[in-house]
């Protein structure tokens, strides 16, 4: 009797980067310091409602790491922040004022008046 096949579907990314976000991925990889190996995207505790977005260089992945393949370089998510995040879009915006990530992320429940933190 033949064993019964298995088939193993790819794991959906955490986080869904749009393009002007892969876009902006390359761009930093592309003057980043010696050493960076990608992007890495946390949830620090940090403002008034107790989770921010960090977006820092990294040297280094952490053993449990999300790792996301862009075009522009590597993308990693903190192993810490994965829950936090599963099922948000990444996106970068630039206007006449400012340019930086936004996140629409379905598990914060809220967020400060100032944008900077969120809480789920």
């Amino acid at each position: 009797m033949n064993a019964p096949t298995t088939t193993t579907r790819a794991r959906p990314a955490a986080v869904i980067l749009t393009p002007n976000a892969e876009k902006r991925v390359a761009d930093l990889m592309a003057v980043a310091p010696d050493g960076a190996i990608g992007v890495k995207l946390s949830t620090p505790r940090r403002g008034c409602s107790g989770l921010a977005y960090s977006v820092d260089y990294v040297t280094e992945a952490g053993k449990f790491d999300e790792k996301i393949e862009t075009p522009g370089g590597t993308f990693f998510i903190d192993a810490a922040s994965v829950l936090y995040l599963i099922g948000s879009t990444m996106d970068w915006v630039e206007d006449d004022f400012a340019a930086g990530f936004t996140f629409a992320n379905p598990n914060a429940k809220g967020s400060c008046g100032c944008g900077e933190s969120f809480t789920v």
